[in-house]
C-alpha cells in the first residue's frame, strides 16, 4: 500500500465516512497496510487515525488533499481479521467505523503510544565507529574498552550497562558527550514463557469428559457450544481442560467473564493450573496496565487472555479457543455510550471467522442462546449434576403475608440462619439493593427525600450520614428533621447496610462481611471479602448481585433471598428471565461442598407462576414456558429489536427528535415502530430520556430499513438538540 495515490483514514469521531490523505512527504518507505495508525492534519488539529484502505483517486480535488504527517506503526495494530470483524460490527450495529475501531484499542494507543513496549539502547554512532577504528580515545582506555564492548554487542540497554563495569555509566556519559554513542528506542521483546500445565485438575465425571471430548474434536474448526451446567457442576474445570489442549497445540485462548473484579477465584485457578503468561484486560486497570495487557496479547507473549466485555477485541495471536463464561450476563452488552455492542455475540462471530470453537457457559442460559441451541445453531452440552456428588440445594418459599418480619428478615429466615450457624455452616443473605434504606419518609406530612436531578428517591446511607442517588451520584447530608414540617424522619425499606445492622443485632458474636458497591472501595476489597468467607473467618455474607458471579463458597449451606418480588411485575418483558437467572445463580452458592444446601426465598406472592415454575421444574422448565409466551407476544428471540434512545434538557425536545425520526420512516413490510415514549425514569442526571422502538420478524428487513433511515435522521435539525444513540439488539427496554 505504500505506493497508493490516496490513503483512506478513519478518525475517532461520529462520522460515517473515511477521509482521504496523500502519502507522507518524507517518503520513509515504511510499509503501510490497513490497520496501522497514522497522524494526520484535521483542520487546526493533529489527530491519530487508522488506515482502512487505499484508492487510486479521490473525490476531493488534488490541491485540497493533505499528506499524512506520520506513520506510527511498522505493522498493523489491527490485523486483517480483526479489522474485518470491526467493519462487520460497524455495519451490523450501524455505528461510525472510526468510533468502532477506537473502542478496540486501549486509550494509550489512541493517544499515540507505541504498540510494543520500548527500551532505550545505547549504540555506537558512525562517528564512534570511525573513532574506534582510528584507535580513539587513546588517553581513556576504559572509555575505549566500553566503546569496543558496545560495538561488539551492537548496543546495550540501561539494565545491561551495569554488567560492563562499575564506572560504565560515567564513561558512557563521556562517550555520549563526544557524539560517539547515541541512545535509540527499540521494541522490548519479552522472553518467551513455555505454556504448559503445571498442576493437575480434578478428575472429570462422565458429562464433563463428554463435553471436553466433543469440543476438542473441533479445535481446528468453528463450532458454537452451549455448556449448560447447573451451578457447581464444574464448568470451569471443562474450560481448564480445553485451554490445556489449546496450549498444547501452540495456540492461545481468550476467556471472557462478566466482571473481572468479581471473579478472583477464576483468575487464581488459571494461574495455578498453567505455567503460561496470562494477560488481564478490564476496566479496573489503569491506562498503563491495560496497555501492558494489550501488548502482551499483541506480541503473542500472553497465551491466555482473560477479560471483560472489551477483551473480545484483544489481539490474540494464534487464537485457538474462545470461552464466554456466564454468557447470560447483561454486562456483556455495552449499554452506554455510542457503540453499543454485545461481546457475547461478537465472540461467536469472531470464532466463526477465525475457524475456532466458542464455548458459551451458563447455569441459566439467555433465552436467545437456548433458542439458537434448539434451532441447531449451537450444540448443547449438559452438566446436569454437581461435582463431588454434591446435591442440589433444597428450595423453599417463605410467605411474607403470614410471617413476622424484622427489618426485612422473616422469622423463619432468622430461625434457619441460627440453625445453620449452629451446624457450623455459613450463610449468604442476598438483597439486590445497597445502602441502608431506599426511602427517607416523613410520617407526618408524607415528604420523601427525592433527587432533584432524577425521577428517583435518594437512598439513605446511615453510617455515612448521607443521602445519595444511585443513578446520578447526587450526594447530600442526611437531614435531622423534615424540611417541610419539621417532624421526625424515618428510613423506609431495606438495603444491605440495614440488613447487616439487623444481623449484627441478632447474631452479635458471629463475624460477617458485606459485599456491595459501597463496601468495595479499592483494589483487593473483593478478594479480601471472598477470602474471609473461604477461610471461615466470616460466617455470614450479605451481598447484592456481586455475590452471584463466579464465587465458590464451599461451606455456605444456607442462602436467604430477600425481596424476590422486585422483578415479578416489571413492564420490561425480560424482567422474569432476569429474576429467574438471579434466583438460580444465587441459590447455586448453597451446598457446593459436602454439606447439603438450603435456599429460602421470601415473597409476598408465593403463588406467582414464575416462582412456582422455578421450584417445580427448575430453570429449564421455566424457560420452556416463558419462551412459548415470548413467541406468542413476538418478543425476542422470535423477533429482532432496535431502539433509538435520546436525552435532552427538556422532555419536549427529547420527544420532538424521536417524533421527527418517526415521520421520516418509510416502513417496509415486517417492520414496525413503537413510540416514541418517555423512559420509565424520564429524568435522569438532569436530562430527560425517551425511546423509539423498532421491531421486525425479519432481521434482514430490519437492517435494510436501518441502513437508510439512520443516515436520514442524522440530518434532522432536531438531532442537534439531543444526545441520541442507536441500540441494536437492546437488552434494556426503559
Amino acid at each position: 500500500m505504500s505506493r497508493a495515490a490516496v490513503w483512506r483514514v478513519v478518525l475517532d469521531m461520529p462520522l460515517r465516512r473515511p477521509f482521504d490523505y496523500l502519502p507522507p512527504q518524507d517518503a520513509s518507505g515504511k510499509p503501510v497496510r490497513p490497520g496501522v495508525r497514522v497522524r494526520v492534519p484535521f483542520g487546526r488539529q493533529r489527530l491519530i487515525g487508522l488506515v482502512t484502505g487505499e484508492a487510486a483517486s479521490s473525490d476531493i480535488a488534488p490541491e485540497r488533499l493533505k499528506p499524512i504527517l506520520e506513520v506510527l506503526d511498522a505493522e498493523p495494530v489491527l490485523d486483517a481479521a480483526m479489522l474485518a470483524l470491526l467493519m462487520w460490527a460497524a455495519e451490523y450495529y450501524h455505528h461510525p467505523l472510526g468510533e468502532v475501531l477506537a473502542a478496540a484499542l486501549p486509550k494509550a494507543l489512541r493517544l499515540g503510544a507505541p504498540a510494543s513496549a520500548m527500551r532505550k539502547v545505547w549504540v555506537v554512532s558512525e562517528e564512534g565507529r570511525a573513532a574506534l577504528l582510528s584507535g580513539e580515545p587513546r588517553r581513556a582506555p576504559q572509555q575505549r574498552a566500553l566503546l569496543q564492548q558496545l560495538f561488539e554487542r551492537k548496543g546495550c540497554s540501561a539494565e545491561e550497562l551495569g554488567a560492563l563495569g562499575p564506572n560504565a555509566r560515567a564513561h558512557l556519559r563521556s562517550l555520549v558527550h563526544r557524539g560517539w554513542v547515541a541512545a535509540i528506542d527499540e521494541p522490548l521483546i519479552p522472553a518467551a514463557v513455555p505454556a504448559q500445565t503445571q498442576a493437575q485438575g480434578f478428575a472429570l465425571n462422565a458429562e464433563q469428559h463428554a463435553a471436553v471430548a466433543t469440543i476438542s474434536a473441533s479445535l481446528q474448526s468453528f463450532g458454537a457450544y452451549l455448556l449448560h451446567g447447573i451451578t457447581g457442576s464444574g464448568k470451569t474445570e471443562v474450560y481448564l481442560h480445553l485451554v490445556a489442549r489449546v496450549l498444547a497445540q501452540g495456540r492461545a485462548a481468550l476467556i471472557l467473564v462478566p466482571e473481572i473484579g468479581l471473579t478472583p477465584q477464576l483468575v487464581g485457578r488459571f494461574r495455578e493450573r498453567f505455567a503460561a503468561s496470562l494477560a488481564l484486560l478490564h476496566s479496573g486497570l489503569t491506562d498503563g496496565e491495560r496497555l501492558d495487557g494489550w501488548r502482551q496479547a499483541f506480541t503473542g507473549h500472553a497465551r491466555i487472555v482473560l477479560g471483560t466485555r472489551s477483551a473480545v477485541f484483544a489481539p490474540v495471536r494464534a487464537l485457538g479457543l474462545i470461552v464466554v463464561d456466564e454468557e447470560h450476563d447483561a454486562s456483556f452488552k455495552q449499554h452506554e455510550g455510542g457503540f453499543r455492542y454485545s461481546a457475547r455475540d461478537l465472540a461467536v462471530v469472531r470464532a466463526q471467522r477465525a475457524a475456532v470453537p466458542v464455548v458459551l457457559g451458563s447455569a441459566t442460559p439467555a433465552f436467545e442462546t437456548l433458542y439458537n441451541a434448539a434451532a441447531g445453531r449451537y450444540q448443547r452440552l449438559s452438566l446436569p449434576r454437581r461435582t463431588a456428588q454434591a446435591q442440589a440445594p433444597r428450595l423453599g418459599l417463605i410467605d411474607l403475608r403470614v410471617n413476622a418480619v424484622q427489618a426485612g428478615i422473616s422469622t423463619p429466615s432468622i430461625d434457619a440462619i441460627r440453625r445453620h450457624l449452629n451446624a457450623a455452616g455459613q450463610v449468604l443473605v442476598f438483597l439486590n439493593r445497597r445502602g441502608y434504606a431506599p426511602t427517607l419518609l416523613c410520617t407526618a406530612c408524607g415528604w420523601t427525600a427525592a433527587c432533584e436531578e432524577c425521577d428517583a428517591r435518594l437512598t439513605v446511607h446511615q453510617a455515612a450520614g448521607r443521602l445519595r442517588c444511585h443513578h446520578c451520584g447526587a450526594d447530600a447530608p442526611l437531614p435531622e428533621c423534615c424540611p417541610q414540617c419539621g417532624f421526625a424522619l424515618r428510613p423506609v425499606g431495606q438495603g444491605t447496610q440495614r440488613i447487616e445492622e439487623k444481623l449484627e443485632e441478632l447474631f452479635p458474636d458471629v463475624p460477617r462481611v458485606r459485599l456491595d458497591r459501597d463496601a468495595v472501595r479499592g483494589r483487593g476489597d473483593i478478594e479480601a471479602a471472598v477470602q474471609r468467607m473461604v477461610s471461615g473467618d466470616a460466617r455470614i455474607l450479605i451481598g447484592t448481585q456481586m455475590v452471584t458471579k463466579g464465587h465458590d463458597f464451599p461451606n455456605v449451606t444456607l442462602v436467604v433471598v430477600l425481596n424476590a418480588d422486585r422483578g415479578l411485575f416489571s413492564t420490561d418483558f425480560r424482567a422474569p428471565e432476569r429474576l429467574a437467572q438471579t434466583i438460580v445463580q444465587v441459590a447455586g452458592r448453597a451446598g457446593r461442598g459436602d454439606k447439603p444446601g438450603e435456599v429460602l426465598i421470601q415473597t409476598e406472592f408465593p403463588d406467582h407462576p414464575l416462582l412456582r415454575s422455578l421450584l417445580a421444574a427448575g430453570y429449564d422448565g421455566f424457560a420452556r414456558t416463558a419462551l412459548i409466551e415470548r413467541e406468542q407476544a413476538r418478543w425476542p428471540p422470535f423477533s429482532r429489536l432496535a431502539a433509538v434512545r435520546d436525552s435532552a434538557k427538556s422532555a419536549a425536545a427529547a420527544l420532538a427528535f424521536l417524533t421527527d425520526a418517526r415521520h421520516l420512516a418509510r416502513l417496509p413490510p415486517k417492520v414496525r415502530l413503537f413510540g416514541p415514549v418517555p423512559a420509565a425514569m424520564a429524568k435522569r442526571a438532569g436530562r430527560y430520556h425517551a425511546q423509539l422502538l423498532i421491531e421486525s420478524s425479519d432481521r434482514g428487513a430490519l437492517h435494510r430499513f436501518l441502513d437508510s433511515w439512520v443516515s436520514q435522521i442524522e440530518q434532522l435539525p432536531s438531532s442537534r438538540r439531543v444526545r441520541w444513540a442507536l441500540d441494536v439488539d437492546p437488552l434494556e427496554l426503559f
